[in-house]
């Protein structure tokens, strides 16, 4: 299968601004949002999976829920403009034309265990792959 990449060029663990949609499903609100799909899925569709970013600091107390504060060096690199908290249970599908620009990017370890909470799943352990050695 052969995709195009999307002209915005985002990639898991960017900070982008997107119409994010309301719960209701009917409106939406330009925000910042944390790409959270796999790079390279290839799914032959022109969306991403993100999680939704605010800056209403009160949420932060749930394990789905990470904090960003901008005195940190990944605050600094997120391009937000305020403390944020990235809310791992509150995932969207979006069309890649929902999305305005990428604005700065966050390291993923603490967001994936958030995720594994938010979706019931173990958390991985990355197993080595073989040396041509040991798979001869």
């Amino acid at each position: 299968m052969t995709t195009t990449p999307p002209a915005h060029g985002a990639k898991r663990g960017d900070v982008v601004l997107v119409l994010f949609p309301h719960s209701d499903l009917r409106t939406a609100k330009t925000r910042p949002a944390l790409v959270v799909q796999a790079d390279g899925l290839e799914t032959g569709l022109p969306q991403l999976i993100v999680a939704m970013i605010t800056s209403r600091m009160f949420r932060a107390a749930h394990p789905s829920r990470i904090t960003v504060l901008l005195s940190s060096p990944e605050g600094q690199r997120s391009g937000l403009l305020s403390d944020s908290v990235v809310m791992t249970d509150n995932l969207a599908t979006i069309a890649d034309a929902a999305i305005d620009r990428v604005i700065g990017s966050l390291p993923m370890n603490a967001v994936d265990t958030a995720l594994a909470h938010t979706l019931g799943l173990k958390a991985a352990v990355a197993t080595p792959e073989p040396s041509e050695e040991e798979s001869s």
